[in-house]
This record gives structure tokens, C-alpha cells and sequence, in this order.
């Protein structure tokens, strides 16, 4: 049996996961830590110090932060801990402390260093919203169809769990459907979750994209009212409620949002939230026709786009780097516009897909929306998994022959299937012995 501070212990990490002060969660993670150090459990200490690093990343202390989450994670791998419960908790906090300041490699990295243990024991993303944020690391990194999945498994692991959870996994692919252009479905997977934190910034962007700018610069105020200063949060929501105030003319308004973004990003050495701030900046003096300043601050937001791996978000900022340059450059506007529409129909983001074709258009170029896509579009593995299906494999035989787990064998051939826009396996051997004849012949 446990002893009783131990328990004291627990108890308060379990207060600290529902808790949305931040502040109070710290403070919880601290007590919680030093009660396990007293009592010299290993597992109750890795635990609050990963409670604790997931709490510093989101109130903007990413470094010191992802410090502890390393730490934490690194010793419940090392052999350190009793329960395969540490893993599984300190996997999960870094996943989503990850996702939400965008630090990608960070999670890359330690994906590789829980292959062991997911090949002994299984993938320790058990739960609803581990599993979601999984999900959406992989949507944000631009995998869309293992995203995807790992989000609608995510919803289905979480079904009757309390509202909080539920509304997490609500919000990862209300986010998701948005980028996809789906607006409708996006709207009706936030619905009933309202006054739900965590819903609040994709539900005002929600609200932006369905036309009702005066009800999302709401939603937005009233979250920032409760968000503390230099919070990761709060990066998303300034960014939508610039958004909305440029929808509604007010400019001056929306040059101050991205002015506050950038210096917080500044400040706090938060590439994420740098680069929202940058991006809002220039899109509101292009808005002014201040192109040459606005080109500036779009290209500094690129740059730090690229350095996060945010493929859907380089590409929206590509976009209106093409629509700054389109004066003074427009064989070179027209490049970067291209470039990001290649970027939008490989992802499936339908409605900026449209949208750029519409620009391009409208200088009179071609919007050079490809019919079946060529191999080009898919990775060395993907290419030597596409041949293993021209050849008869199955999933199993396919994971056999180039070392790789069944799974994984899956989801090349489902990022296949989408990237050519094939829609079975046996679309997917035609084209392969297609190619392949071709290959032979231009040999």
C-alpha cells in the first residue's frame, strides 16, 4: 500500500490534470515533486516533474519546460520506475506540450526512443487525448490521413469520458476539418462544448470562417480575459481576433495584435508564437498597401514556419507573400502562389486550395492544378512500398521485406493512396505496374 503523503502526492497531480490555472498547477507540481522526493518514489517524481514541464511550456517558458518533460520521460524509459504508467504519463504530457509550442523534432526524437518500449509493451498513447494530440502532431507535420485516424480513434476511445476530454479530441479535429475547408462539420463537432477552455480558440476561428466576425472578436475577448499573459494559448486566440478585426475594417487594431504577437514571441523565444505575430503583422500592412513592410514581416514568418515544419501554415503564408510581391514581382508572385496551392491540394485543404487557384487566375496565370499525381509527390519509402503492392504484397509481407512493422506498412499505404488520389490497392498495383513499364521503357 501506498503511504499517505504518497498518496497526498497523487492526489494533487490528479487536481493539477483538471485544473485550468496554470499558476495553481505549478504550484501542485511542486509540492507533489518534493513529497515524492521525500518518500523517494521514483514514479510520483517523474510524474510532477512532467506535470510540471507541461505547465511552464504552456504559460510560454518552452525551454525550461521541455527541460523537465525530457527529463521526466527520459528516466521512466531508462528503467527508473515501477509502473509502465510513468511512460505512459510522461509520454502523454510531452506529446501535447509539444503539439501546442509546435516543437516537432522534440517529438520525432523521442518517437524513435519509444520504439523499443511500444515493440515490447504496445503504443503507450492509451488514452483519448495522448492519442489526439498524437494525431494532431502528424496533422500539423502535413501526415493528414494518419492524423486523421489517429484522431477518429482518439474520439472513439473517448467516448463517455468527461466533457474536458471529450472536448479536446472535439477541438483537435474541429481544427482538422477546418483546414480541410469542411467548416460545417468543424462547427458541429465544437457544438455542446462551449464553455469548454480548450474549445475556444478553434471555435472562434470556427466562427471567423462562417462569416460571424462580431461573435468570434467575442469568444476571443472573453478567453483572453481568463488567459494570462504569455500563455501559448493566447497566441492562437490574438491571431483570430486580428483576423476578425481586419474582417471588420479595423486595421490599427489588428497591427496592434500582430505588434504584441511578435515582441511576445520575442520575448519569450517561442518561434510559434513569433510567427503568428510576424504573419498578422504583414497581412495587416498589406491590408494598408504598405507592401514593401508587409513583405518583410511575411518573410520572417515564412522562415520560422519552414524552421517548425508547418506545412499548411508556410503555405498560407506563401500565399500572401505572392500577394505582396504581385506589384513589383508578379512572375515571382505567381511562383510562390503556385508553390503553395501544390502545398493545399496535397494536403486536401480544399477551401485555400480554391482560393489560390482564384488568385492566380486573376493575374491571368494557370492555377496548374495537376490530374493524377506523378511519383514525384512521395517519399523514397512510399515509392518502395508502392512497388512491394505492383508486386502482390500484402501489409505483413510488405512490413517484412522492408523491416518495418505492419502498422507502419499501413500507413504508407494509406499516404499513398491519398497522395496519388488512388482509391484502393488495386488502383494503387495498376499504377505501380504502369510506372514501372514506363520506367523500363524510357531505359
Amino acid at each position: 500500500a501506498l503511504a499517505a503523503p504518497v498518496v497526498h502526492g497523487w492526489v494533487l497531480l490528479a487536481k493539477a490534470s483538471t485544473c485550468d490555472d496554470l499558476g495553481q498547477v505549478q504550484a501542485w507540481a511542486r509540492e507533489a515533486h518534493q513529497v515524492a522526493i521525500d518518500a523517494q518514489d521514483r514514479d510520483l517524481e517523474l510524474c510532477a516533474l512532467s506535470t510540471l514541464g507541461s505547465a511552464l511550456t504552456a504559460v510560454g517558458r518552452v525551454q525550461e519546460g521541455a527541460e523537465l518533460l525530457d527529463e521526466a520521460l527520459a528516466g521512466a524509459l531508462g528503467g527508473e520506475v515501477e509502473s509502465l504508467d510513468t511512460v505512459v504519463y510522461t509520454g502523454c504530457l510531452l506529446m501535447r506540450s509539444c503539439y501546442r509550442s509546435a516543437d516537432f523534432l522534440r517529438v520525432v526524437q523521442w518517437a524513435h526512443a519509444l520504439d523499443g518500449f511500444i515493440a515490447r509493451y504496445g503504443c503507450p498513447y492509451v488514452h483519448a487525448t495522448c492519442r489526439a494530440s498524437y494525431g494532431a502532431v502528424l496533422v500539423a507535420t502535413g501526415d493528414w490521413v494518419r492524423g486523421e485516424a489517429e484522431l477518429l480513434a482518439a474520439r472513439e476511445l473517448a467516448g463517455a469520458a468527461l466533457p474536458a476530454v471529450r472536448a479536446e479530441v472535439s477541438a483537435y479535429l474541429a481544427d482538422l476539418r477546418l483546414g480541410q475547408g469542411r467548416v460545417d462539420e468543424a462547427r458541429a463537432l465544437v457544438a455542446g462544448f462551449e464553455d469548454q477552455p480548450v474549445v475556444l480558440p478553434v471555435l472562434a476561428a470556427v466562427q471567423l470562417a462562417g462569416g460571424d466576425v462580431s461573435v468570434a472578436a467575442s469568444t476571443v475577448r472573453r478567453r483572453l480575459a481568463e488567459v494570462r499573459h504569455g500563455q501559448l494559448e493566447s497566441a492562437r486566440l490574438r491571431e483570430v481576433l486580428g483576423e476578425a478585426c481586419l474582417s471588420a475594417g479595423d486595421t490599427e487594431a489588428a497591427v496592434s495584435e500582430g505588434r504584441h504577437l511578435a515582441q511576445l514571441g520575442a520575448t519569450t523565444g517561442c518561434h510559434l508564437i513569433a510567427a503568428r505575430g510576424e504573419r498578422l503583422l504583414g497581412r495587416s500592412l498589406l491590408t494598408r498597401a504598405e507592401a514593401g513592410s508587409a513583405r518583410r514581416h511575411l518573410e520572417a514568418a515564412l522562415g520560422l514556419f519552414v524552421r517548425l515544419e508547418l506545412p499548411l501554415e508556410v503555405a498560407r503564408t506563401r500565399q500572401l507573400l505572392a500577394e505582396a510581391m504581385r506589384a513589383e514581382e508578379p512572375e515571382v508572385a505567381v511562383a510562390e502562389a503556385r508553390a503553395a496551392l501544390a502545398v493545399f491540394e496535397d494536403l486536401g485543404a480544399e477551401r485555400d486550395a480554391d482560393a489560390s487557384a482564384a488568385w492566380l487566375r486573376g493575374l491571368g496565370a494557370t492555377a496548374g492544378r495537376p490530374g493524377p499525381k506523378r511519383l514525384g509527390v512521395l517519399t523514397a519509402r512510399e515509392r518502395a512500398v508502392l512497388a512491394l503492392i505492383g508486386d502482390g504484397l500484402s501489409n505483413p509481407e510488405i512490413g517484412g521485406r522492408l523491416y518495418i512493422s505492419r502498422r507502419t506498412a499501413e500507413h504508407h499505404v494509406a499516404s499513398i493512396l491519398s497522395k496519388l488520389g488512388l482509391r484502393n490497392r488495386v488502383e494503387a498495383a495498376a499504377y505501380a505496374v504502369r510506372h514501372s513499364a514506363e520506367g523500363a521503357e524510357d531505359r
